[in-house]
């Protein structure tokens, strides 16, 4: 019994020994083809007042090694709109998605959810404008 435990207690030693010796270049997988990263995924805005729009601009980076191709852009309902690029990111480059949110119509706390699908290793990313949505004051009783 004292022999295989330490038979198994100098395996898992050696064993540890040289997966630490194990160069970066080996241990790190490097996926082939475009990454989409983003410099943030989500907005937050403070509140706002009920028929404001809010605008915010989405920056990321290709940071594979093959072009970035968005293919869609996609919004949770119809008081987002969205502008992204059609052409393609070459390696290295940057991009802007630019997001827009009309709280017409929208009542307390609101998370405008955005996909982006593309080519990438990461295919589908999600950004994000969080808010606030304030009544809108009523002209009638700051006049009384």
């Amino acid at each position: 019994m004292k022999k295989s435990f330490l038979a198994i207690a100098a395996f898992l030693l050696v064993s540890f020994a040289f997966a630490q010796e194990a160069p970066v270049s080996e241990t790190l997988e490097v996926k082939d083809g475009p990454q989409i990263a983003f410099e943030e995924k989500t907005k937050k805005f403070d509140d706002i007042t009920q028929g404001d729009v809010v605008e915010h601009v989405f920056k990321f980076k290709n940071n594979g090694n093959r072009a970035l191709i968005l293919s869609n852009v996609l919004t949770t309902c119809g008081c987002t709109a969205t502008e992204w690029p059609r052409e393609p990111i070459a390696p290295g480059k940057s991009g802007e998605i630019h997001v827009k949110f009309n709280s017409a119509g929208k009542m307390g706390p609101q998370n405008k959810i955005v996909t982006i699908v593309s080519n990438a290793t990461n295919p589908k990313e999600k950004v994000s404008i969080k808010t606030n949505v304030l009544p809108k004051k009523d002209p009638k009783k700051d006049t009384e």
